[in-house]
C-alpha cells in the first residue's frame, strides 16, 4: 500500500481528557459560587426557559460574568482554558498515537466533539494537536466581548461532527457537501476507520453512529473515580462501546494499547481489501 491509510479520533473534552468540567477550573470560581451551585442554577434556568442545556449554561456564563464582572473576551477564555487539568499522559499521546500510525502506514487525525467551550479548548495546551474542534463557542461584539451563543453542541448534535469527519467538511458554516451525497469510496474517513472516545451517556449517539458502521467506541473513565467504572461497563454491556478503559494516556497503559490495536486493525482491513481487489 503505497499511499497512507486515513484514520480519525474523535473525542469528548469533560471527563473523557480532563477530569470533570473545563467551567470549574478558573470560570466558575471567579464568579464566587460553587461549581454545584452554578449547574443547579443552570438546570432551573433551562427549566424555567424550556431551553437546551447547553444553551442555558452558556447562557448563564455570560449573565452571570456580566454581574461579576468578569471578562469574557476570547482571550479571556483562552487563559480560563490554560488552566484546564488533563489526564495523565494526555500531552504526549498525540505524537505518540501519531508515529505508531506512520509506522504502520496510517495517517491518524485528531478531532474534539464537545458540548464545552471551544474557546477554553483552544487555550490548552494540546490545541494544536488537533485537526479540528467542534464544540460550542460564542460569538463577539466589536468590542471583542462574547455577546450570543455561536454554536451549542449537544448529546445529538454531535453526530453531525461525526459525518463532517467522515466528508472532509469541517467547517462548521458550511453546509454544501454534509448534505450531499458522496459515495463511500470518495469520503475522507470511512466510519470503519473512526475511533470514539467518551465517558457518559451524553457520547452514546456518536458512539452508535461510529460502531454501528463498522468503527469503534472506547468508554473511558476516571481511574479511582466512584461509579466511573461501573458507568463505562454500562456502556459496554448496552452495546454502545466496543470496549472500557481508564482515563490513563500513558504508554503501554490499557488505553494506548487499544487505541494501537484498533489502528493495526484498519491495517489489516485495508490488506484484505486490496488482496480481494486483486482477484477480481
Amino acid at each position: 500500500m503505497s499511499k497512507s491509510i486515513p484514520m480519525a479520533i474523535a473525542y469528548d473534552f469533560d471527563g473523557t481528557l480532563s477530569p470533570g468540567n473545563m467551567q470549574e477550573y478558573d470560570f466558575i470560581p471567579r464568579l464566587k459560587v460553587a461549581s454545584r451551585d452554578f449547574w443547579a442554577e443552570v438546570d432551573a434556568y433551562a427549566r424555567e426557559h424550556d431551553a437546551d442545556q447547553i444553551l442555558a449554561y452558556m447562557g448563564l456564563m455570560l449573565k452571570k460574568a456580566k454581574q461579576n464582572e468578569v471578562p469574557v473576551r476570547r482571550e479571556d477564555f483562552h487563559a480560563f482554558g490554560a488552566g484546564i487539568e488533563l489526564f495523565e499522559g494526555v500531552e504526549g499521546w498525540f505524537d505518540r498515537i501519531n508515529a505508531y500510525g506512520r509506522e504502520k502506514g496510517v495517517k491518524v487525525s485528531h478531532y474534539i466533539v464537545s458540548s464545552g467551550l471551544r474557546e477554553m479548548i483552544r487555550g490548552t495546551v494540546i490545541a494544536e494537536c488537533f485537526d479540528a474542534i467542534f464544540a460550542s463557542g460564542f460569538m463577539y461584539d466589536h468590542h471583542g466581548i462574547a455577546s450570543w451563543p455561536a454554536l451549542a453542541v449537544n448529546y445529538t448534535t454531535k453526530t453531525q461532527y461525526l459525518y463532517r469527519i467522515n466528508k472532509g467538511s469541517l467547517e462548521v458554516y458550511d453546509h454544501s457537501l454534509i448534505n450531499k451525497r458522496v459515495s463511500p469510496e470518495d469520503r475522507d474517513v470511512p466510519f470503519s476507520n473512526m475511533v470514539f472516545i467518551g465517558d457518559g451517556e451524553t457520547d452514546i449517539p456518536c458512539m452508535r453512529v461510529v460502531t454501528s458502521m463498522g468503527g469503534h467506541a472506547i468508554a473511558a473513565y476516571a481511574p479511582g473515580k466512584r461509579g466511573a467504572r461501573s458507568r463505562a461497563a454500562s456502556l459496554l454491556a448496552d452495546g454502545r462501546a466496543t470496549l472500557i478503559a481508564p482515563a490513563d494516556y500513558t504508554e503501554g497503559s490499557r488505553m494506548d494499547g487499544s487505541v494501537k490495536a484498533m489502528i493495526d486493525k484498519v491495517v489489516g482491513n485495508a490488506s484484505l481489501k486490496e488482496l480481494a481487489q486483486k482477484q477480481v
